[in-house]
């Protein structure tokens, strides 16, 4: 019987950084159309439609651009926060209070016409999103509070905020008893870039923060802070670098990016606050931010990838019944083989010789 054991490399292998998350999405694909078929469903047409058909079909595309900025905002912000070691969970979260931040500023403005709402909108996102992240910040730096729990729990406080507001004082007067808000003024919603589809400011947004989270952390002393207090802690206290300090920036970072993204996203799909509007793109971001290796290049081409099983998943609803939930299912397997193959960067797969055969 042939056994293996995990053998030490002598240095992390650049290779595998690079090939475990593609191997990560192609087991998701040829698992999950194993498991989808065991229970009874078209496992090979529920993984066409949800990976495939997105980018096959031309009138998806948009929707990918829509479903990927978002993703990419926040993920960048959560591989900058990862990077020095400071795990946010939090981001949805900060994501729903920076959405309510900015519906607040259309809510006061309503009626209103100036160039200035929608900037006023996108800096009231950032602040409460940072705003938000501070709390975890503050007990983590003052009470030595684990960042995880905290900024976790902070989540679901801020989801029973949106029902309580679209339920009691921004209740939509004339809104037939939904709980909403009224739909934003002209003023307060982002201009559509391709005239007859959904694409919006926030799409090109996205991309640019992308590239200058790559710059300023490539190319600045900010970006070295971040790596050098995530790898070696020693190494940084020794060349002065505050613990506490890297702390309140990496949470503040985050929690604005992920603000950023709230307030694109209510001034751009929704135009109104509604009790939806908590749709997990603060979870899906952190398996973004590991797919696309805490780098921000990287951290677009996993938005993408994320985005295309959003709409494949809905597409997959509509063509072969598969539940809501089938999306859900594909991310996860995809964050577990990422995080299982991440083994392989520090340690290869190595054949166990029997005694007898190395006697003989």
């Amino acid at each position: 019987m042939m056994q293996f054991r995990l053998e030490k490399r002598r240095e992390p292998s650049k290779v595998m950084v690079y090939a475990t998350p593609v191997v990560a999405v192609v087991l998701t694909m040829v698992v999950g159309a194993i498991i989808f078929s065991l229970i009874g469903y078209d496992g090979v047409g529920a993984v066409r439609e949800i990976f495939l058909t997105p980018l096959t079909n031309s009138f998806k595309w948009q929707d990918l651009g829509v479903k990927a900025a978002p993703l990419i905002i926040i993920g960048v912000g959560l591989s900058i926060s990862y990077r020095a070691n400071v795990w946010n969970i939090g981001a949805e979260g900060q994501y729903i209070i920076g959405g309510l931040a900015a519906t607040w500023v259309a809510l006061a403005t309503h009626g209103m016409t100036g160039w200035w709402i929608l900037p006023t909108m996108f800096v009231a996102g950032m602040l409460g999103g940072a705003a938000y992240a501070s709390i975890p910040a503050l007990l983590k730096t003052r009470l030595n509070v684990n960042e995880i729990l905290t900024s976790l729990m902070l989540t679901y406080a801020s989801v029973q905020l949106i029902y309580y507001l679209v339920r009691a004082p921004w209740k939509d007067p004339m809104g037939m008893g939904f709980p909403q808000t009224r739909i934003f003024s002209e003023a307060a919603r982002l201009p559509t870039l391709i005239p007859g589809t959904i694409v919006h400011l926030g799409v090109p947004i996205a991309i640019v923060v992308a590239l200058i989270a790559w710059f300023i952390m490539s190319r600045s002393v900010f970006g070295y802070r971040m790596r050098v207090v995530g790898a070696a802690p020693h190494a940084a206290r020794y060349g002065g670098f505050s613990e506490n300090k890297t702390i309140w920036l990496a949470l503040l970072v985050s929690g604005g990016l992920a603000g950023m993204a709230g307030m694109l996203e209510v001034a751009g799909p929704f135009q109104r606050m509604v009790p939806g509007f908590p749709t997990n793109y603060g979870f899906t971001a952190i398996i973004v931010a590991f797919l696309g290796r805490l780098n921000p290049l990287g951290v677009i081409f996993a938005g993408i990838v994320m985005a295309i099983t959003f709409v494949g998943g809905e597409v997959a609803q509509t063509t072969i019944g598969l539940s809501s939930s089938a999306t859900g299912v594909f991310q996860a397997m995809m964050l577990f083989f990422l995080l299982a193959g991440d083994i392989l960067i520090r340690y290869r797969i190595k054949r166990v010789v029997p005694a007898a055969e190395v006697r003989a």
